[in-house]
């Protein structure tokens, strides 16, 4: 008796988990339209806010000198990327803004991230392809964050904020892409609101 009780407990508390993350709904937290672009990606393709259209996908700034948080940035958003694989998420981008366009050419990209080993490159779009002034103003008005090179370094100042950006465009929610600490960064959260937002939006 005392066994059936307990099985029969666990499956409820299981029914219960179960019922939980099928009613999860997204939600946005921000509302910001990013401004046209033209920019070319490490394999030296053209990519612009439209052909990113019909697809949600994650951004964020780096550039490859970055002697701090672009690189463990970058190996998060991996993980973040392993994460969709084993949840069978399929129609999304990762883009990455560099934030030192003048040294940061596709060949430079390309390098970077074949030494990261991603799960899957051809999801991914590490952009340059225009000047320094133009990033920093594009990032501050479409993305709402800062990126600014100092006078007296090369080591661009930037955030670590992954944004995920629905497929009209829209920059919906951010999230921490760097933490010193091991629960800093939320991969199943940021795994979870992207499939959710393609379930919802695109009617999968």
């Amino acid at each position: 008796m005392k066994k059936r009780l307990v099985g029969l407990v666990a499956l409820l508390f299981i029914a219960t988990i179960v019922s939980a993350c099928s009613n999860y709904k997204f939600k946005p937290s921000t509302a910001y339209e990013i401004d046209d672009f033209e920019m070319t990606d490490h394999r030296g393709e053209k990519v612009t806010l439209e052909s990113l259209e019909g697809k949600p996908w994650i951004a964020m700034f780096i550039f490859t000198n970055c002697t701090t948080i672009c690189s463990p940035m970058t190996v998060n958003m991996a993980k973040i990327q392993e994460e969709l694989i084993e949840r069978g998420v399929e129609d999304y981008n990762i883009v990455a803004f560099s934030v030192d366009p003048q040294n940061d050419t596709p060949e430079v990209l390309s390098d970077y991230l074949n030494f990261i080993e991603v799960p899957d490159e051809s999801k991914w779009h590490l952009l340059t392809g225009y000047d320094q002034k133009f990033i920093e103003q594009f990032a501050k008005q479409s993305f709402k964050t800062i990126v600014k090179m100092p006078d007296n370094s090369d080591q661009v100042l930037h955030a670590n904020t992954f944004h995920l950006v629905d497929e009209k465009g829209i920059i919906v929610k951010n999230y921490t892409g760097y933490s010193e600490t091991e629960d800093g960064v939320s991969y199943d959260t940021i795994a979870i609101d992207m499939q959710t937002l393609i379930e919802e939006r695109l009617g999968k």
